[in-house]
């Protein structure tokens, strides 16, 4: 019987990290790399069944391709910038937000980021 891709990354109490992005993160070596790291694993104690992936490798991010994070379908994905780290919420507009902590990508119908600053408290 042959696994599937998405099959041998389920949680299901197993480490669904993907090395590629461990790659990634320990490539960018500052702020972002320590923010990217904090903002994955309160994604993975928030879910432990969620799916990490690495997506769409291009040119405009050196290849190394964008962190996401899927459950029944896109959650999150997880963009570093030179000055930001970008967390966009693939159905961000239909979630309610009283802490208000959208900030990024408001006039849209469907997604909503939050963009996190060097200095910023990752959700302590």
């Amino acid at each position: 019987m042959k696994k599937t891709k998405s099959a041998s990354k389920k949680g299901k109490g197993a480490d669904s990290r993907t090395p590629r992005i461990d790659a990634r993160v320990k490539k960018l070596s500052d702020w972002r790399a320590e923010t990217l790291a904090r903002v994955r694993k309160l994604i993975r104690e928030a879910d432990p069944e969620i799916i990490e992936e690495r997506k769409w490798r291009k040119p405009s991010n050196a290849m190394a391709g964008i962190p996401v994070w899927s459950h029944n379908g896109i959650v999150c994905t997880g963009e570093t910038y030179k000055n930001v780290v970008k967390l966009t919420f693939a159905k961000g507009a239909s979630l309610k937000d009283p802490a208000g902590l959208f900030n990024s990508s408001l006039e849209g119908n469907t997604r909503r980021a939050i963009d996190i600053h060097e200095g910023a408290d990752v959700f302590l």
